[in-house]
């Protein structure tokens, strides 16, 4: 199972998003396959300048005392590599997932900056299998949403505690059915037979829940995303579930094939968000997502680069300071993943900093 992006940081940008009244190649390792990676352009532009803001899905009380402590300042890091493992393994996401894209390209953005480690870029069924990895010690990074890790041992003091590098950007919620099915809110999926993305990922986990409170009962199938966009267009199940960044891989790949639309979720939106408080937040996407199907209300949940906390932070500095300067290239094709920038890399809610992390956005906030 593999996958790269998503349950995600970020939030959406303003009232846009709102609705509420060429060279040598390294290798890096992707699980057993070698994919490349070119490593003779650099990205790096300004931090400041990176991605666009908006306004955090969490209410973070910690962040105003991080800002007051990160102008502060901190003394510039060196430029010798740092003491980092031979091999450094990253869990992404599985097939047809934004995860697993974004986290493949900061495989090789990571290969470039860690000469003398190895960089995997591990496929899984995405976030909660990724959670699991890092506490095991399985994994020494990992993509996540917030929702699910309720549970997990959040310390950046515990060796043995998983910490955040940042935030990164958010996932979305997308019931996606046949253009011509008689569904057109998922109270109307009750009985139907629905993908809820693969066993462990994000997706099932706030699928669950938010059906769960709904009281809707489905036939629940576990699957890659794009295995459920293959099997809804030969009618072998009735919708799929994805919460990942948009546009979804899985989903756009539907576009001139297979009709298709998204149910509008405005009440269940709303309903989660009162029964969860912190993660998730009622956003619309935007019109030109998905070709000429227009605007789509549900909810976003904020999506992390998490770290085993005992991972040394002169590494996971280097770690950090790669997802925030080279954003364009680890976002290339992603709209919502390009919103990734150090003003809101901080804001990881429940979650605290990898000391390494911290010591990076001190250093650019000096």
């Amino acid at each position: 199972m593999a996958a790269p992006h998503g349950r995600d940081g970020g939030g959406t940008e303003g009232a846009r998003h709102r609705w509420m009244p060429a060279g040598t190649e390294k290798r890096v390792m992707s699980g057993t396959d070698i994919t490349r990676f070119p490593w003779s352009a650099r990205h790096s532009p300004d931090p400041a300048a990176t991605g666009g803001t908006y306004p955090a899905a969490v209410q973070v009380t910690r962040r105003s005392l991080l800002l007051a402590a990160l102008a502060a300042g901190a003394p510039a890091c060196t430029s010798s590599p740092p003491p980092a493992p031979a091999e450094l393994v990253l869990a992404t996401g599985p097939e047809g997932a934004v995860f697993r894209e974004v986290g493949g390209a900061l495989a090789g953005a990571l290969a470039d900056r860690l000469p003398g480690s190895r960089v995997v870029a591990r496929s899984t069924g995405a976030s909660v299998a990724n959670v699991r990895l890092l506490a095991a010690g399985e994994v020494h990074l990992g993509l996540s949403s917030l929702d699910p890790l309720f549970e997990a041992r959040l310390s950046a003091d515990d060796p043995a505690g998983i910490s955040a590098v940042g935030r990164l950007y958010d996932s979305f919620l997308q019931v996606v059915v046949p253009a011509g099915a008689p569904v057109r809110r998922i109270a109307d999926l009750a009985g139907a037979r629905v993908s809820f993305g693969p066993h462990e990922s994000g997706t099932e986990f706030t699928a669950s829940r938010l059906l769960d409170l709904l009281g809707v009962r489905v036939d629940v199938q576990r699957m890659a995303h794009a295995e459920a966009a293959r099997r809804m267009a030969a009618g072998a199940i009735d919708a799929m579930v994805a919460l990942t960044g948009i546009p979804t891989p899985a989903i756009r790949d539907l576009l001139g094939g297979f009709p298709f639309r998204l149910l509008d979720l405005p009440e269940e939106a709303v309903r989660l968000a009162d029964a969860f408080p912190g993660p998730y937040a009622p956003v619309t996407i935007p019109a030109t997502t998905y070709g000429s199907m227009g605007p789509c209300r549900t909810f976003a949940v904020p999506n992390l680069l998490l770290a085993r906390s005992a991972l040394d932070a002169s590494v996971v500095e280097v770690v950090t300071r790669t997802v925030f300067t080279e954003s364009a290239r680890i976002a290339a094709g992603h709209s919502e993943a390009g919103r990734i920038n150090v003003r809101t890399g901080i804001a990881t809610g429940r979650v605290p900093l990898h000391r390494g992390a911290e010591r990076w956005f001190r250093s650019v906030k000096r």
